[in-house]
């Protein structure tokens, strides 16, 4: 399909694409620093896009695509920010967050995501031909509201009401819980039978229902089976053989932060190196179609624009210039001009070949599902050591480094990953490449800009680290970096993990071997581990939601309308939990919201309803 005759960056374009990057990025930081997991935005700004661009008399398909681009990077830049850079402040190397060392940080890594991930356009998106499911159905969306504005039945308005009125349902339930106080976050409990620990819980947020609801039954089910390796399989062998003390469901909580999600780090570094071994083909056969395309500039001027990228040599040219930057902030925490230059090479060949992972990966089971924690937790683990090597156990910048290391590679994942999958619905829509690979670069800054902001915000009202917002990636990968230095990293449960792992590959190249479509990436497997169980448990329900609603007779449109509430609740209870934390963060006061007790089981009830409603609407046939 061919539009390119039509504007694609044009100045309302841009504006919406930079607010509606700023907005997405600090409701995606919330929903990871309170979930451990974060969303693809790519389909809620679509249909923003096409609500906000018909209120103009010219507006047309590629446009929304390049809204839809610039968006989505400042989701998936938050991912990268805070899966990483609140383990400084976690582990004391910072006191409160430094606005520009987050926003640099932010800033080198999203651009270097879009720069390495230029050259596997052609390779992973024509050659190998991967589904990249939210890139496509983010095309069908922009192509179904454009053809029913041309028909006269739509404007695009009508998915904006659903995501209004759900985002308004979602917010109510976030500001009556954490603002006012109402009823507890979630429910769990613990049970002994034969001296060893069962436990189990849920959170009562329609966000991770929707969370759930988005990446589906498949990866609900992996990571809720996850989740049980820890509490029904790990907690009861560890506490059967160690035994207890005190209250059962605080033990199990504390041998589960201490021990058993350990099991998720050496899972996770497994299936990221087992990601790479897979990746190795297309990622040479994108580079060979880079250089090819390079030497034949003179013959280039016959390619379609739809065919056309940012040119290899511009890119080769700017990723040099960005080492600069990059050695720039090793050196300020290392103070060694030869260190910090190491530094910066490695932190490049772990960039380029994370972004390739990333690239990959979304491109097999989606942004909402890409596993970009654990490279990252790899890429951490990997520097820890190497700086071990070179400092030994006394440094005291070490850690901090290492963290550093892996904030930047983290960015660069995250918005590789998002980068391809916005590329697809460009190929699919028939959209320039250059010209999306600029936006994405566009909403990259833009983030940037914000989300140190949101990050002191959360901080100051919330504590990160704490229940009400424990950060669990930023959380692992302070202990794994500070692990490695101490030497006091559980190695038997990292090993043990790993062991997971393999058997956890085994089985999913076995699935692959059936044509089975219920596969088994292992890195979904080590998310749910390392989870909180009340955090699995509703992403499973949604994952549930999602099929049986199919399995009821539920059509395309009710697939669509479950899309769209589900991006909704994620959107209003993430800006609400921003919200109820400005005036304590402008206050000072964390009691700055008065409290009202005695609705404890309205939570629970309102949960279950949040449910139903959603199961009702997605299963209409």
């Amino acid at each position: 399909m061919s539009n390119n005759n039509q504007p694609e960056i044009t100045i309302k374009a841009l504006f919406l694409g930079i607010i509606l990057s700023m907005i997405l990025a600090g409701a995606n930081a919330y929903l990871g620093l309170f979930a451990g997991m974060t969303v693809s935005a790519s389909i809620p700004a679509a249909v923003i896009s096409m609500g906000v661009l018909s209120l103009f008399k010219k507006s047309n398909i590629l446009e929304n695509n390049i809204v839809q681009t610039a968006a989505s990077a400042g989701e998936s830049l938050a991912a990268g920010v805070i899966f990483t850079i609140p383990a400084l402040v976690l582990m004391g190397y910072w006191e409160t967050f430094d606005y520009l060392e987050v926003a640099k940080i932010a800033a080198i890594g999203g651009i270097i995501g879009v720069l390495f991930t230029v050259p596997l356009r052609r390779a992973l998106i024509i050659t190998a031909n991967l589904k990249y499911p939210e890139g496509v159905a983010t095309a069908e969306i922009l192509k179904a509201g454009n053809a029913a504005k041309e028909d006269g039945k739509d404007d695009g308005t009508g998915g904006l009401t659903t995501i209004g009125i759900t985002s308004l349902a979602g917010g109510l339930m976030k500001v009556c819980q954490q603002g006012f106080g109402m009823w507890s976050s979630e429910m769990a409990g613990a049970t002994i039978i034969s001296k060893s620990i069962f436990g189990l819980g849920t959170d009562l947020s329609p966000a991770l229902i929707s969370v759930g609801y988005i990446v589906g039954r498949n990866i609900g089910i992996l990571v809720v089976g996850g989740g049980l390796i820890s509490w029904f399989l790990a907690i009861p062998i560890y506490t059967a053989i160690n035994g207890f003390e005190g209250n059962a469901l605080d033990a199990a909580w504390d041998i589960w932060n201490s021990k058993i999600r350990y099991l998720g780090v050496g899972a996770m570094v497994v299936g990221g190196v087992w990601s790479l071994i897979k990746l190795f083909k297309p990622l040479i056969e994108g580079i060979k179609a880079s250089i090819h395309t390079l030497k034949n500039q003179d013959s280039n001027k016959d390619i379609p624009l739809e065919e056309r990228d940012m040119p290899i040599n511009y890119v080769g040219l700017a990723l040099i210039a960005l080492l600069v930057p990059v050695f720039l902030l090793y050196l300020d925490i290392i103070g060694s001009v030869g260190l910090a230059a190491l530094l910066a090479i490695v932190m490049m060949v772990f960039g380029f070949l994370f972004s390739a992972v990333a690239a990959y990966m979304a491109g097999v089971v989606g942004s909402s599902n890409n596993p970009v924690s654990g490279v990252t937790i790899a890429t951490i683990l990997f520097t820890s050591l190497f700086l071990l090597a070179l400092l030994g156990t006394g440094s005291s910048v070490g850690a901090a480094s290492a963290i550093m290391v892996g904030a930047v590679v983290c960015c660069a994942a995250s918005i590789g990953g998002d980068n391809l999958q916005d590329l697809k619905s460009g190929h699919i829509l028939g959209a320039t490449p250059w010209k999306q690979q600029v936006m994405q670069i566009v909403g990259t800054l833009s983030a940037a800009i914000v989300l140190g902001l949101v990050l002191d915000i959360l901080h100051t009202a919330y504590t990160i680290g704490s229940p009400n917002l424990s950060a669990p990636q930023a959380t692992l990968m302070k202990s794994v970096a500070d692990g490695v230095f101490d030497g006091n990293l559980p190695w038997t449960f990292v090993y043990i993990g790993g062991v997971i792992a393999i058997i956890l590959i085994l089985i999913d190249l076995r699935q692959e071997s059936k044509g089975s479509d219920f596969r088994v990436p292992v890195l979904a497997v080590a998310v749910g581990i390392y989870l909180p169980i009340t955090l699995t448990v509703p992403i499973f329900i949604g994952g549930m939601i999602n099929h049986l609603g199919k399995k009821a007779g539920g059509s395309e449109t009710s697939e669509k309308r479950g899309l769209l509430m589900s991006s909704g609740f994620i959107t209003g209870e993430a800006l609400i939990g921003i919200l109820v934390a400005v005036p304590i963060f402008l206050s000072g006061q964390k009691d700055w919201w008065p409290q009202f007790s005695g609705f404890g089981l309205l939570g629970p009830l309102l949960f279950l309803g949040i449910i139903y409603w959603l199961f009702k609407a997605v299963s209409k046939k």
